[in-house]
């Protein structure tokens, strides 16, 4: 028998085709992992930018002069709720 007429060996595609699937689903899992963990990496800095700009004004309104000390403790505590 010649190398040309022997008998092809079968391969199992649908192994081969899970496999891949499997390896796909990996890297797909991985990858949006990824996103979710820069996602959340970005709304967080965004949240304490956020804060630091509405302590500053809150600073900024405790330096007022013109108004009751109540009233300015009052306006002071009312920005500061507005943080996330």
């Amino acid at each position: 028998m010649t190398e040309f007429n022997k008998p092809t060996q079968e391969k199992d595609w649908d192994a081969l085709a899970e496999k891949q699937l499997a390896a796909i689903k990996r890297s797909t899992k991985a990858t949006t992992e990824d996103a979710v963990v820069r996602a959340a990496h970005k709304v967080m800095a965004e949240f304490e930018a956020r804060n630091a700009a509405i302590e500053e004004v809150a600073l900024h309104v405790e330096k007022l002069q013109g108004f009751g000390k109540d009233t300015i403790d009052s306006l002071a505590v009312y920005i500061r709720e507005m943080k996330r």
